[in-house]
């Protein structure tokens, strides 16, 4: 199957994934104490981390490779982290932030696997790695604990984003539509995992010895 032509839900999709990634890598860097340029590099490296992977699971070009913009967008956010007073981004507003970028790009990574002939379930999981992979490249190099590793629901937010995707493609819904249902609902299961704690059951290893 021949790649669909990108729309312009798509792109912004992207870009409003990119950015807020590349925002929280340069806090993380800021947050350190590190020079401009290892926060560019923390900007980019999870600006563009999920997708990256995604591209080269896919067999696609990689995406940013590609386009002037988006590496230049990813330092001019580690610009502006570097002059802004590190107290105008609250721990909260960036969580916040995140889990919209999570959610934007998980959905970006199923339609973009699904354009380009991956079947369904392959797809959905190709959602969630573009949502989740740019966070964990970010994690990994800070030498912190995963976000993954949070008690509250991350993955899982990306998982019902990238399968309503999915759903919405197999149904023959209007694409955009269901992209923007699809990014809102996992946007909303991230906003109350992070207001109310939400959180699956964790493994009980007493009760299975």
């Amino acid at each position: 199957m021949d790649a669909i032509i990108p729309t312009p839900v798509l792109d912004w999709l992207d870009l409003a994934g990119v950015a807020v990634f590349a925002l929280s890598g340069a806090l993380a860097a800021a947050r350190e104490r590190q020079t401009f340029v290892t926060m560019a590099f923390f900007a980019l490296i999870t600006g563009v981390g999920g997708g990256t992977v995604r591209d080269l699971l896919i067999d696609a070009p990689v995406f940013w490779v590609h386009d002037r913009w988006v590496a230049a967008a990813c330092v001019a956010t580690a610009v502006i982290v570097w002059v802004a007073p590190l107290h105008l981004w609250p721990a909260k507003l960036l969580d916040y932030a995140d889990g919209l970028g999570l959610t934007a790009y998980a959905v970006l990574g199923s339609a973009k696997a699904l354009s380009y002939g991956i079947p369904p379930v392959p797809a959905f999981v190709m959602g969630v790695v573009t949502g989740c992979a740019g966070g964990i490249i970010r994690d990994v190099i800070a030498g912190r604990p995963s976000i993954i590793m949070r008690p509250e629901l991350y993955v899982t937010a990306a998982a019902l984003s990238a399968a309503l995707c999915v759903a919405s493609d197999a149904l023959g819904l209007v694409r955009w539509a269901g992209w923007i249902a699809a990014a809102t609902a996992g946007f909303l299961l991230r906003t109350a995992a992070i207001r109310w704690q939400w959180a699956l059951p964790a493994y009980n290893l007493e009760r299975r010895r």
